[in-house]
């Protein structure tokens, strides 16, 4: 009780009835000096809401949650319980609780704060499930109010710097973060069915690598040196283990990149990759084509989508292909395999997009082809890209001027990417000087020089394959921008003013 008369003593002078917080603090210290702990350490339930309500009438039972809804009426109370399964009326009758426990819950408890209630379960006049209260048990005191159960949390800001009070508003948000589970365990599941082996490989890198974009970089004391976090799915790595001689690895963790934010892209992701031996970028696709349709339709329980504009997206049926050279050529009339980085610019200025600060022919070429892809519906593979933009994927042998390169192209993004490995040492090398030259030029993306992982190739890896997904495809599919789909999104901190405002609204 010493505890909370001093907290008391701190935040509070004298009582404003219209500060709620105030209010509470100074119900928690009545609490203290009647005896009753505000934050146990254990509960007696017996039973899960869900649970609860399949019991037989007369049933004793004891649950516990939040409370959502309170009403009192003289010697009669009502509340709604909120568990993880869902939520139930309790009703407190005077007569079947002691005085000083009725009097208690009906003056001190408050809306938000957790309790225990045991009774038997009974049906009310109005037809509604229940538990009659024989007993009731403070979990933990809320010092503060649960959001306007009408008006909830208004601003986007807010809803994400607060989250876990919109899933206390709204537990049906939570079914997304479910369905995002079953997600990922589908594909790990089906990986692992397909005889895959689940690997870790390093966060922290001296070089990073496996694609185009710029790195966190941080400092590793012990070594004093500066290290980077990971930008791929340990793809440079896995391929070591190709080299090595395992034949089928993945990688589901998170991975890290400095650039901008938008409905589709965080700096902090959620990605798989896999790396398959032996096989090239047609059984790829194949498994790739697979895979998908598992996983979305055990996710989703259904296989037609609509996502953004795009309707009636039916991933059950046979996936097509398009060529990625052809369809720029079809859509804007050039050739990127032979037109002059001036030409290429000349078309993006025609097209109103501006070019002056890109660096690199790839560059080019790919911001023509982001042009393309939007309008594309799919589910569709798109093959063949040109080297430029593919500095790690095997050329075609009878077509050194393209790889043998996939993406999936669904409701205008790029939902997926894979290749056949580059497994020439020499050709690797090659590419990895012309991605330095970028980075000299300023282009922060360019990948660096990895000669480790030549030297690792010069050892000699297999025909190989390998494939990258991230947690953008889950935001798609739930047709939500991908901030909403992770549970707590990096937020800039909040000034003193900011938070009294939220403190306002909430």
């Amino acid at each position: 009780m010493i505890l909370y008369s001093v907290y008391n003593d701190i935040i509070m002078n004298d009582i404003n009835i219209n500060d709620e917080r105030n209010v509470r603090i100074h119900k928690l210290k009545e609490l203290a000096e009647q005896g009753i702990s505000a934050y146990p350490s254990t509960s007696t339930r017996t039973h899960y809401i869900d649970k609860a309500l399949l019991e037989p009438i007369d049933t004793q039972v004891t649950i516990a949650g939040r409370i959502v809804l309170k009403r009192t009426f003289g010697k009669l109370a009502f509340c709604k319980l909120q568990d993880s399964t869902g939520d139930m009326q309790t009703v407190f009758e005077h007569d079947h609780l002691n005085e000083t426990s009725f009097l208690q819950f009906k003056k001190l408890i408050d809306l938000g704060d957790i309790i225990s209630v045991t009774g038997t379960r009974y049906i009310t006049q109005k037809g509604e499930q229940s538990i009659l209260a024989s007993d009731w048990t403070l979990l933990s005191k809320a010092l503060r109010p649960l959001p306007d159960k009408h008006k909830g949390l208004q601003d986007e800001e807010t809803i994400l710097r607060k989250r876990y009070l919109e899933f206390i508003s709204h537990p049906e948000v939570k079914n997304l973060f479910v369905q995002k589970s079953i997600f990922w365990n589908s594909v790990r599941d089906f990986l692992r069915a397909k005889n895959f082996l689940e690997v870790e490989t390093p966060v922290l890198e001296s070089t990073p690598g496996g694609a185009d974009a710029q790195p966190f970089i941080t400092h590793h004391n012990s070594l004093d040196i500066d290290v980077y976090l990971r930008i791929s799915m340990g793809e440079l790595w896995q391929k070591r283990l190709m080299v090595a001689g395992f034949d089928k690895t993945f990688e589901i963790g998170r991975q890290f990149r400095n650039e901008g934010m938008s409905r589709e892209h965080l700096q902090d992701y959620t990605q798989m990759e896999f790396y398959w031996s032996y096989a090239n970028y047609e059984d790829s696709m194949a498994l790739v084509e697979e895979m998908y349709k598992e996983i979305l339709h055990k996710t989703f329980n259904t296989s037609v989508f609509t996502i953004g504009e795009f309707e009636n997206i039916d991933i059950s049926k046979p996936w097509g292909m398009i060529d990625y050279v052809t369809s720029i050529k079809e859509k804007f009339d050039i050739d990127v395999l032979e037109a002059s980085d001036q030409e290429i610019k000349q078309k993006l200025s025609e097209l109103s997009v501006k070019s002056d600060d890109i660096i690199g022919r790839g560059r080019l070429i790919d911001t023509l082809w982001k042009q393309v892809r939007k309008t594309i519906k799919g589910p569709v593979f798109v093959i063949n890209h040109p080297v430029e933009v593919s500095p790690l994927a095997k050329r075609i042998s009878d077509n050194p001027k393209q790889t043998e390169r996939y993406q999936v192209m669904i409701a205008g993004s790029e939902l997926g990417n894979g290749y056949t490995e580059l497994n020439d040492p020499i050709d690797q090398a090659l590419r990895f000087e012309t991605q330095s030259e970028l980075r000299d030029q300023g282009d922060a993306e360019a990948q660096m020089h990895d000669q480790s992982f030549v030297e690792a190739l010069e050892y000699a890896m297999p025909p190989t394959t390998g494939f990258g997904l991230s947690e953008r495809v889950f935001s798609f599919f739930a047709n939500k921008p991908i901030r909403e789909c992770v549970l707590f999104p990096l937020m800039k901190p909040e000034t003193k003013e900011e938070i009294e405002q939220h403190l306002d609204k909430t």
